[in-house]
C-alpha cells in the first residue's frame, strides 16, 4: 500500500491528486509527531501554571470571550463547541471533498501550533485511510471564523457524533466507531477550537477545482483549436510576434499550445477567402490566456493556504506565546475564488460563441450542420442549451466577497462569505464542463463536412478517440445522450500535448 508521509514538506497540487487518486494511506512523519506533542505539553504546562485568560480555552468563544470557563469544564468547553457548530444545512458536499478536509485538517495541524492531542490527528487519519467520511453541507460557513459549520461536522464523528459514509452507506459514526473498535475521542482545552477554526472547507474546494481546472483549460484550447479548423480559421492571429509584445503569459502560452496542436493541419494551411474571423476564434489567445493568468494566481493562494496554520489561537511554544489573531479568516480565499468563477465562466462564453459560430451555415458549412436541414433541426438545440449554461455562470459570478454579514454580536464584524464563493465555483465549474462537451459535439460535427480535407495529426487522433464514444450524425436523433457521452469524454480523457514543456499541474 502506497504512503505520503505527513510532514513539514510543503504539500502540492501534485501530492494531492497522487492521494486522492491511487489510494495512498497517510502517515504522520516523526517530526510531525514530536511537535504535535510537544506543543500539546507546552499548553498543559500552561493552563496548570496560569489563571490568566486565553481565548478559547478558558474562555467562552466568540462575543462570549469574556466570560472565563473554569478548569474543570475545559473539555466539555470543547465538546460543546463541536455540538453546538454543527449547523450545516442543504446539499451535502461531494465526498471526495469531504474526504479533502480531512486531510488538509490533519495536516494543518501537524505544524505543531494547534495545541491538540496526538490521537485526534491520528484519528482524521485514521477516517482518511479507512474511508471514513463525513457528512458536511454545503451552507453555514461565513468564512471568517474558521469554516465553522462545515468543520463542525466534519469533527462530530471523533466525538461519536454525526453521519458518515462507510463502506458504501450512510451511517452514525458511532455505530462505525463500534464495529471498528474505536473508543471516542475526548476532546481536551483548545481541542474543539483547533478543529472548527481554520480553512479546511475553502480551501478543500480550491485544491479539487484547480486540479480540475487545469486540465479543463487545456481542454479548451485543444476544443477551440479543432473549432477553429472546421470553421475554416485563420492562423495568424496565434503568430508568436502578436503575443510577444503584449507580453501576457496566458496569452503567449494559449497561442503556442494553439500552433502546436494545430501543426500539420490540412485545413489551416489551405489559402483562405475570408481576411478575419469573428472575436472568438481570433482572440482566443487573449480571452482565454486571461483566464490561465487568473488560475495561476488561484492556484497561487491555494498552493500557500493549504500548507498554513489557520486555526485560533496560535501556540508557538519555543517563543512562550500563545497570540489569539485571525489567520481563520478567509478573505484571500474568497477573492480568488470569486476570480475563478469569472476565469471558468469566460472561458465557457467564449466556447458558446464558438458554437454558435458553427451553426450558422458559413464558409461551406450547412445550416446546423445536418446534410437535410428543415426536416432535420440537427444542432440548433445544444447551442440553446450551452446559451443557458452560460446565462447561468453569470449569475453565479456576482462574487460573494463583496459581501459582509454582521455575526456573534458584533465581535465578528467583518467576514469573507469565501465558503459561498467555494460552492458556486463548483458549479461553474461543471457548467463549463458540459459547454465545452456541446463545443466538441458541434466541432467534430463540422469537421465531418470537411472531409477529406484533414486537420493536424494529433487532433485526428483526438477525433478518434472521441467517435469511439460519440458518432457523426446523419439524421435526428435523441442528443442528450451524446452531450452527456461528450461530458464522459472530457473526464475520462489523458491527453498530451504536442511539445509541450509545461509541467502537468501549470497551465
Amino acid at each position: 500500500m502506497k504512503t505520503h508521509q505527513i510532514s513539514s514538506k510543503l504539500l502540492n497540487f501534485e501530492d494531492v491528486e497522487r492521494i486522492i487518486k491511487e489510494g495512498y494511506r497517510l502517515t504522520l512523519s516523526e517530526e510531525a509527531t514530536s511537535k504535535i506533542i510537544k506543543c500539546r505539553e507546552y499548553l498543559d504546562r500552561k493552563m496548570a501554571g496560569s489563571d490568566d485568560p486565553i481565548y478559547g480555552i478558558n474562555t467562552g468563544f466568540g462575543a462570549l470571550a469574556d466570560v472565563s470557563i473554569s478548569k474543570g469544564d475545559l473539555n466539555q468547553l470543547q465538546e460543546n463547541l463541536v455540538m453546538s457548530h454543527a449547523c450545516g444545512m442543504g446539499d451535502e458536499v461531494p465526498m471526495e471533498i469531504a474526504k479533502l478536509m480531512l486531510l488538509l485538517k490533519a495536516h494543518a495541524l501537524s505544524y505543531g501550533h494547534s495545541g491538540v492531542q496526538l490521537s485526534t490527528v491520528q484519528r482524521l487519519i485514521d477516517m482518511f485511510n479507512n474511508d471514513i467520511i463525513p457528512v458536511v453541507y454545503q451552507q453555514g460557513s461565513l468564512g471568517a471564523s474558521g469554516d465553522l459549520a462545515p468543520l463542525a461536522h466534519m469533527s462530530l464523528p471523533l466525538i461519536g457524533k454525526g453521519v458518515v459514509y462507510y463502506q458504501g452507506q450512510k451511517q452514525a459514526s458511532a455505530g462505525v466507531l463500534e464495529k471498528l473498535g474505536w473508543e471516542p475521542i475526548h476532546l481536551r482545552s483548545k481541542e474543539g477550537l483547533a478543529l472548527l477554526n481554520g480553512t479546511q472547507f475553502m480551501s478543500a474546494y480550491g485544491i479539487y477545482l484547480c486540479l480540475r481546472i487545469f486540465k479543463l483549460s487545456r481542454l479548451a484550447d485543444v476544443i477551440g483549436a479543432l473549432s477553429l479548423d472546421a470553421f475554416d480559421g485563420r492562423i495568424e492571429p496565434f503568430h508568436d510576434l502578436i503575443q510577444q509584445i503584449r507580453h501576457h503569459k496566458g496569452q503567449i502560452r494559449t497561442a503556442g499550445r494553439i500552433r502546436h496542436i494545430l501543426d500539420g493541419s490540412e485545413m489551416i494551411n489551405r489559402t483562405k477567402k475570408h481576411v478575419q474571423d469573428p472575436y472568438s476564434f481570433r482572440c482566443i489567445p487573449q480571452v482565454h490566456g486571461a483566464s490561465k493568468d487568473s488560475i495561476a494566481y488561484v492556484s497561487y493562494v491555494f498552493r500557500m493556504e493549504v500548507n498554513a496554520v489557520t486555526d485560533n489561537p496560535t501556540i508557538f511554544p519555543d517563543e512562550d506565546l500563545i497570540i489569539s489573531a485571525g489567520n481563520f479568516h478567509g478573505q484571500p480565499l474568497a477573492l480568488a475564488l470569486d476570480n475563478l468563477c469569472i476565469a471558468m465562466s469566460e472561458l465557457g462564453s467564449i466556447s458558446e460563441r464558438r458554437t454558435f459560430q458553427l451553426l450558422d451555415g458559413k464558409r461551406g458549412l450547412p445550416h446546423f450542420l445536418v446534410a437535410n436541414p428543415g426536416l432535420n433541426s440537427g444542432f440548433m438545440i445544444p447551442q440553446y442549451t450551452a446559451a443557458s449554461i452560460v446565462n447561468q455562470n453569470k449569475i453565479l459570478c456576482t462574487p460573494a466577497s463583496v459581501d459582509t454579514i454582521e455575526s456573534s454580536q458584533g465581535q465578528e464584524d467583518h467576514v469573507s462569505m469565501g465558503a459561498n464563493a467555494a460552492t458556486k465555483a463548483y458549479k461553474v465549474l461543471e457548467n463549463l464542463e458540459r459547454i465545452l462537451a456541446i463545443e466538441l459535439f458541434n466541432a467534430a460535427q463540422a469537421m465531418e463536412f470537411r472531409r477529406p480535407t484533414k486537420t493536424s495529426p494529433y487532433l485526428e487522433n483526438f477525433l478518434s478517440q472521441y467517435r469511439k464514444k460519440v458518432r457523426f450524425i446523419e439524421n435526428d436523433k435523441v442528443m442528450y445522450e451524446d452531450i452527456n457521452a461528450s461530458v464522459d469524454f472530457l473526464r475520462e480523457i489523458e491527453f498530451e500535448l504536442p511539445r509541450e514543456d509545461v509541467r502537468k499541474y501549470e497551465l
